[in-house]
C-alpha cells in the first residue's frame, strides 16, 4: 500500500546497472521509498565482470534495498544479451505482473575511459571505444526496447536514463570522440523515448549526478566515504561533490512524484531535483555540482556557494 512514508508501496522496479555508484544507490532510495526492486548487473559473489571490482556485487544491493525497507531481487544479466534481457522482463512479469519503474543506468567503462582521456579518435584503441558505445548505449537501447512493453501495460510508468552531464553542460565536447557519443546518447534517448511514451501515459528522463563519490572515485583518490575531504588537499574542487545518495534521492523524489510527466523528455540533475523535491544529500548538504563546474569556466566560484 502507498503511504506518505512510503509513497512507492506496490510499485515495481527494474535498476539496470546497480552494482555499485549511482545505480546501487538509486535502487537502495527506490527501496527505502517502499518499492520492490529487481537489481542486475554482471558481478556477482561468484562472478567478476570487465571492470574487475570484487568488492560490490548486486546480491549486496538487494540486501541494501531490503534493509532500507523495500524487496530487493538480484538478477544476474548481462544487458548487451538479448535472451538475458528477455529472461528477466519474463520473469518480472510472471513474478509481479507490471514494471512501474525502468532506470536505465548501464554502464561500466570507466578503465576503457581512462587510458582514451584527452586523446582524439585516431588516437584511441578502435575496439575500446566501440566497446563504450556497447556498454553505454546498446546496453540502454536493448533493455527499453525489451522492458517496455511491460511498462506500457499500465500508464504512468517512468523511465531514468542516467548519464554524466545535462544537455546544458554536453554542448562542451566530453573528453574523447566515443565517450561524448555515450554520454549524450542518453539524453536524446530520453527525448525520444518521451515521444513514445505519451501517448501511453507515460514519462521518461534524463537524469545526471554531479561530480559523484562512487565507490571508484573514492578508492581513486585513496579515500573513503567517512573522510573524502582529505581528497580536496589535492583537487580543491573536490569539495563540491555528492555522494551517491543524492542521485537516488532525486530518482525517488521523481518516482513518487504524481505531476511528474511535467519533467517529460528533459534532461535533469541531482542538484536541481533537490531544489525542486527539498531533498538533501547524506550530510544534510545539497551541492550542485554542474553549476559550479560552469561557474568555474569564467571565473573562481566559492564552493560554499554551491553546496
Amino acid at each position: 500500500m502507498t503511504t506518505e512514508s512510503k509513497p512507492l508501496g506496490g510499485r515495481i522496479a527494474l535498476v539496470a546497472g546497480a552494482t555499485r555508484g549511482a545505480g546501487r544507490a538509486i535502487a537502495v532510495q527506490l527501496g527505502t521509498a517502499g518499492a520492490t526492486v529487481y537489481v542486475t548487473g554482471r558481478t556477482t559473489r561468484t562472478k567478476v565482470s570487465e571492470v574487475g571490482r570484487t568488492t560490490e556485487t548486486i546480491e549486496e544491493t538487494a540486501e541494501l534495498v531490503t534493509a532500507a525497507g523495500g524487496e530487493g531481487i538480484a538478477v544476474p544479466t548481462d544487458h548487451l544479451e538479448v535472451a538475458q534481457v528477455q529472461a528477466l522482463v519474463e520473469r518480472i512479469d510472471e513474478e509481479r505482473g507490471r514494471l512501474d519503474i525502468l532506470v536505465n543506468d548501464i554502464w561500466g567503462g570507466e578503465h576503457l575511459l581512462v587510458p582514451a582521456f584527452g586523446k582524439k579518435i585516431w588516437e584511441t584503441d578502435l575496439d575500446s571505444g566501440l566497446r563504450m558505445l556497447e556498454l553505454g548505449v546498446k546496453t540502454h537501447v536493448i533493455t527499453s526496447s525489451v522492458a517496455l512493453p511491460l511498462l506500457v501495460r499500465h500508464p504512468g510508468g517512468l523511465v531514468v536514463e542516467v548519464t554524466d552531464g545535462t544537455a546544458e553542460y554536453n554542448t562542451r565536447f566530453r573528453e574523447n570522440f566515443f565517450y561524448d557519443l555515450a554520454k549524450n546518447a542518453p539524453i536524446r534517448m530520453a527525448y525520444a523515448l518521451a515521444h513514445d511514451l505519451k501517448e501511453a501515459g507515460g514519462t521518461a528522463v534524463a537524469v545526471t549526478p554531479g561530480w559523484l563519490r562512487s565507490e571508484q572515485m573514492l578508492d581513486h583518490f585513496g579515500v573513503t566515504e567517512a573522510n573524502w575531504r582529505d581528497a580536496t588537499e589535492k583537487l580543491p574542487d573536490f569539495a563540491v561533490a555528492e555522494s551517491p545518495v543524492y542521485i537516488g534521492r532525486a530518482v525517488a523524489a521523481l518516482a513518487a512524484d504524481p505531476e511528474r510527466a511535467r519533467w517529460n523528455g528533459q534532461s535533469l540533475s541531482s542538484g536541481q531535483l533537490a531544489k525542486e523535491y527539498g531533498f538533501t544529500d547524506a550530510d544534510g548538504s545539497r551541492p550542485d555540482a554542474w553549476g559550479f563546474i560552469i561557474a568555474s569556466e569564467t571565473g573562481k566560484p566559492d564552493v560554499a556557494d554551491y553546496r
